[in-house]
């Protein structure tokens, strides 16, 4: 369990970070690729992980040199992905950090799920009441790797940049955390990682 106690507050990613549903949503990638005609990189979805959906899909274009509208490619994701009757798991290592520093930091949840996506997620799990507030997708004008997101989680909790720590499972999040000017600590494969001393 990392120390935090030089923190006020801790800003969570949820996928793969907080809620264990990475699996899903390549699923939903792979049906949404087969719709479109793109060809399926399991490894590149999953590196993506946190990037906006309309941002993955302008991606996909460029990489594969197609033009589909973006705004359609998403809607087939989201389908394909609430189509899949999923048991959302949370995360224990991140949600025992979360049950000790209750009352203690702030805590805030900040995802490039979609607003509606994320607030489901939060509450079918039961995160929801642990959390200050919640920064989606919806909520910012610039996604991951920007530090948007972070930062409006810092700022929504009257909280400095400097006085947060982010939970992050993505490098795409750890580059985020970064341009947010906030520490990261990693979660990989639903473990911890410390930083070495």
């Amino acid at each position: 369990m990392p120390d935090l106690s030089r923190y006020k507050g801790i800003v969570f990613d949820m996928d793969g970070t907080l809620i264990d549903s990475m699996g899903s949503h390549a699923v939903a990638w792979q049906q949404t690729c087969e719709h479109f005609g793109y060809p399926f990189d399991g490894q590149y979805i999953h590196n993506l992980g946190g990037v906006p959906t309309r941002q993955i899909a302008q991606l996909l274009n460029e990489k594969h040199g197609m033009n589909h509208n973006v705004d359609d490619v998403a809607e087939v994701k989201r389908q394909a992905w609430l189509n899949l009757d999923e048991s959302l798991t949370v995360i224990q290592d991140t949600f025992d950090v979360m049950q000790r520093y209750k009352g203690t930091l702030k805590m805030g949840v900040g995802t490039g799920a979609e607003r509606e996506n994320a607030i489901r997620m939060l509450t079918e799990t039961g995160l929801l009441e642990h959390v200050e507030t919640v920064v989606t997708a919806s909520d910012v004008t610039h996604g991951k790797p920007h530090g948007e997101t972070f930062l409006t989680v810092a700022q929504n909790m009257d909280l400095a940049a400097d006085e947060c720590v982010v939970f992050e499972d993505t490098e795409i999040g750890r580059q985020a955390a970064q341009h947010a000017g906030m520490d990261c600590i990693m979660v990989i494969n639903g473990k911890i990682q410390l930083p070495a001393a």
